[in-house]
């Protein structure tokens, strides 16, 4: 007869880590009235965050997916030492402190740099404006695309692609109508998790481009100027949206599967 003892040791584990990562939430939840969340939402400070937020983050994920799922395609056929490396290269800005981060872009595309000034000069600023918000959410949350997508075709059967290969597909069409479609669904799980990193980045977006405020930004504010109850009506914003988003990739998974 088997023993119960290990299941028993990680239905805790599970139990305990499901508490500790979602008893804040839920004690956040239950501190907010549902009329002071509409209240902080129906300023005209938070609602211009907001659309900043889901703008530069939805122009982020776009950006990162564009190049991350090709280029993890691309890593998922090539050597093992060689992918090793490039996936370790590609989460270096994942390791790096958010304001850190911020002040490598600003050394990168600032004003007083070649690169910043070459494409001011052509009408490209990025401190202080939307694609600076999209820029920094881009260098902290892409990398993720990439690194999800390479796992995602690389745990593929080969069989498919060289059968595709063997009618006389081009590696073009390979990919779209064979590789793309039976990887989307976790190919979509890690354009879902830069989202959700990229909405809620504050130390880069705010060394970047503190204007126009991103909704951390403004949270931080709030958090300044009225303390921690007006920062909480904002938060809860996060959870919605994150509540939202995870609900849809249920969704579209249950109905890929």
């Amino acid at each position: 007869m088997k023993s119960s003892g290990g299941g028993a040791v990680f239905n805790l584990a599970a139990a305990l880590l499901v508490l500790v990562m979602l008893g804040p939430v839920i004690a956040m939840l239950a501190a907010v009235p549902p009329a002071g969340v509409v209240h902080a939402f129906a300023q005209p400070a938070a609602q211009d965050a907001l659309r900043v937020s889901l703008v530069a983050s939805c122009i982020a994920v776009a950006a990162a997916s564009v190049l991350g799922v090709p280029a993890g395609y691309s890593l998922a056929h090539t050597p093992r030492a060689v992918r090793s490396l490039a996936l370790s290269l590609l989460a270096l800005p994942l390791a790096f402190p958010p304001v850190a981060s911020g002040i490598m872009l600003l050394q990168t595309v600032g004003s007083r740099t070649m690169l910043g000034s070459a494409l001011a000069a052509r009408g490209i600023v990025f401190v202080d404006s939307l694609w600076g918000v999209a820029l920094a959410e881009f260098f902290v949350a892409g990398s993720f695309v990439a690194i999800t997508a390479a796992a995602a075709f690389g745990s593929l059967d080969a069989a498919y692609e060289e059968s595709a290969r063997t009618l006389g597909a081009s590696p073009a069409r390979v990919f779209a109508r064979v590789a793309l479609p039976l990887a989307a669904p976790n190919v979509v799980a890690g354009m879902v998790l830069a989202w959700m990193r990229a909405i809620g980045e504050y130390g880069a977006t705010s060394i970047v481009a503190y204007h126009p405020t991103a909704l951390p930004v403004q949270l931080y504010v709030a958090l300044s100027a009225q303390g921690v109850g007006a920062a909480l009506a904002l938060s809860y914003g996060f959870v919605v949206l994150a509540a939202i988003v995870v609900a849809a990739q249920w969704a579209l998974r249950r109905r890929v599967v």
